[in-house]
C-alpha cells in the first residue's frame, strides 16, 4: 500500500476490449489488475461501462446493485488480494428500479472508498454518423466525488463529463491533483477532440488528467475511439494508447502540481470579484 509521504505512484490505464459476454469482461478486468500490480502500479483504472457493451437497450441488462452486485465484489477482491487501489471504470448501477452510469472506487483492502454517478449524460448526433442518448435509460448524478491515495487528492467524473470545465475547476477549489475520467468515446469525435479536451482540462486546472478508454472494436453504430491518454500539469501527453487492446503503465510526479501552480500562480490571479465558478449544495 502507498505510504502517505510519498511523492508519486505508477498508474495502469487499462485498455481493455469489451464484450457482451460480462463474465468474461470482469475476468479480463481482474487480470489486467493483477498485471498492474506485477508491473509495479499502485492505481489500476478501467474503462466506462467495462463490464458490458456500451449500448442503450444494455445498461438495464448489465446493471447491479452497488456495492452487493458481481462487479462489485470482484473489484473488491482484486483490490484486495493485488494490494492495489482501484477505480473501477463504470458500471451501470441499479437503485430504486432507476439506472446510473457510476464508478466504484476500491482500496487495498479491498473497501470501498468512493463512488461518483456520471452528472452529464452523453447526447450526440451527428449527421449520417453517430447518435446517441444516455438520458433515454439513465439518470444523472448529482454530485462530485474524490478520494485520497495517500497525500494526493483525486477527483473523478465519466466520459462527457470532461466538456464541462466548470466541474474540473470546483475539483481544482477542493485541491485535487490530479482527474479521472473513465470513458467510452466515439470515433468521430474522438479524432477532433480526445487529446484536446485531455491537455484542457490538465492545463486550465494545473494536475493531471487521465483519460481512460475501452479498446477500439467493429459496432455498426457506435466505435469506441480508444487512445487512452494522460495530460500532466503542463498540458503535455505524457502517455497514449493507440485504439488496440493495450494498457499504458505511467510514472506520475505529483510534485508537479505545486511546481506549476508556483510558477504560474493562475489560481490566485482570478478575478474573483469580477467572476467566480461555486458548487450549489450537495
Amino acid at each position: 500500500m502507498a505510504s502517505s509521504n510519498f511523492s508519486g505512484f505508477r498508474v495502469a490505464l487499462i485498455q481493455m476490449t469489451i464484450t457482451g459476454d460480462k463474465a468474461k469482461n470482469i475476468a479480463v478486468a481482474v487480470k489486467r489488475i493483477q498485471e498492474a500490480k506485477q508491473k509495479g502500479c499502485t492505481l489500476a483504472i478501467l474503462p466506462e461501462c467495462f463490464n458490458g457493451l456500451y449500448e442503450i437497450e444494455l445498461f438495464r441488462k448489465n446493471a447491479e446493485v452497488i456495492p452487493s452486485g458481481e462487479t462489485s465484489k470482484a473489484l473488491s477482491q482484486a483490490a484486495k488480494s493485488n494490494q492495489i487501489y482501484v477505480v473501477g471504470g463504470s458500471i451501470p448501477e441499479l437503485c430504486d428500479d432507476k439506472i446510473y452510469n457510476t464508478c466504484t472506487v476500491w482500496n487495498p483492502n479491498g473497501n470501498m472508498i468512493a463512488t461518483y454517478r456520471k452528472v452529464h449524460l452523453f447526447e450526440v448526433n451527428i449527421t449520417g454518423s453517430t447518435r446517441f442518448r444516455e438520458a433515454d435509460a439513465m439518470m444523472p448524478g448529482n454530485s462530485l466525488s474524490t478520494f485520497q491515495l495517500g497525500k494526493f487528492k483525486i477527483g473523478l467524473g465519466i466520459c462527457y463529463d470532461i466538456r464541462f470545465p466548470e466541474m474540473a475547476e470546483l475539483y481544482r477549489q477542493q485541491g485535487c491533483d490530479m482527474l479521472i475520467y473513465p470513458s467510452n468515446f466515439c470515433t468521430p469525435l474522438g479524432i477532433l477532440h480526445w487529446s484536446l479536451l485531455t491537455r484542457s482540462r490538465a492545463l486550465d486546472n494545473q494536475m493531471f488528467v487521465a483519460f481512460v478508454s475501452a479498446a477500439r472494436v467493429p459496432h455498426p453504430t457506435y466505435v469506441i475511439y480508444g487512445h487512452s491518454m494522460i495530460a500532466d500539469p503542463w498540458g503535455q501527453v505524457i502517455g497514449e494508447a493507440t485504439e488496440k487492446d493495450m494498457d499504458l503503465y505511467i510514472d506520475l510526479d505529483l510534485s508537479v502540481c505545486e511546481n506549476v501552480r508556483q510558477q504560474i500562480p493562475t489560481e490566485k490571479q482570478k478575478r474573483h470579484d469580477i467572476y467566480d465558478v461555486i458548487q450549489k449544495g450537495n
